[in-house]
């Protein structure tokens, strides 16, 4: 419906909004194919960020800092047990294509890793159609602090003022809060260097 009413209408540009289609890479690579232009990031772009395993290999290649963690996907319990062990624990095992929640659970020891691997890789089938996951350090009581990035499509990219996600109710955001508090503008600039190199690496 959205593509004929480009059609219908002569619309040079499509502005996605947020959340939905905005992170639909299929759709950001249909509107292009079409010679329209989608205003958001490309196709390629919106898959590798949204693939934990992707991202986070791609982020450490832009030196990009991460939370420690097995960036394979896990194959087994035994895997899940052995790897969440040389990562030290607790750590969180969680879903590659996952979000909102679904598909991670957090392990205090080798029993809980195997059993966590079981429950999110079933949780990750079912939500998302794709069941791989993998383990990182879990974070104790961390603040979910966002970069906002702005880029034109023709490398040049800036970063924008954070926001803090930090009140959540089962891994998802309650309250979003502009600029976080007790943050200094060093950590800010630092934070917001990395993102900037990071959409970078993947084209944004």
């Amino acid at each position: 419906a959205i593509m004929r009413a480009v059609r219908q209408t002569g619309a040079e540009a499509v502005h996605p909004g947020y959340g939905f289609l905005s992170e639909n890479a299929a759709f950001a690579d249909t509107v292009e194919a079409a010679g329209v232009a989608f205003v958001g990031p490309r196709g390629y772009a919106i898959r590798a960020m949204g693939d934990k395993i992707e991202s986070k290999r791609l982020a450490a290649e832009a030196g990009v800092a991460t939370i420690p963690g097995f960036e394979g996907v896990l194959g087994s319990e035994d895997e899940a047990a052995e790897v969440a062990a040389s990562v030290g624990f607790p750590v969180m095992i969680k879903a590659s294509a996952g979000g909102g929640g679904k598909g991670m659970r957090i392990a205090w020891n080798e029993a809980e890793a195997r059993s966590g691997f079981s429950i999110s890789k079933r949780e990750a089938a079912a939500s998302f159609g794709d069941d791989r996951v993998f383990i990182e350090r879990y974070v104790e009581e961390p603040r979910h602090i966002e970069i906002q990035l702005l880029a034109d499509g023709y490398g040049n990219c800036v970063y924008l003022p954070e926001r803090e996600c930090s009140i959540q109710r089962r891994n998802q955001k309650v309250v979003e809060e502009a600029p976080a508090a007790n943050l200094s503008p060093e950590t800010v600039r630092r934070m917001g260097e990395e993102a900037v190199a990071l959409a970078k690496a993947v084209d944004y």
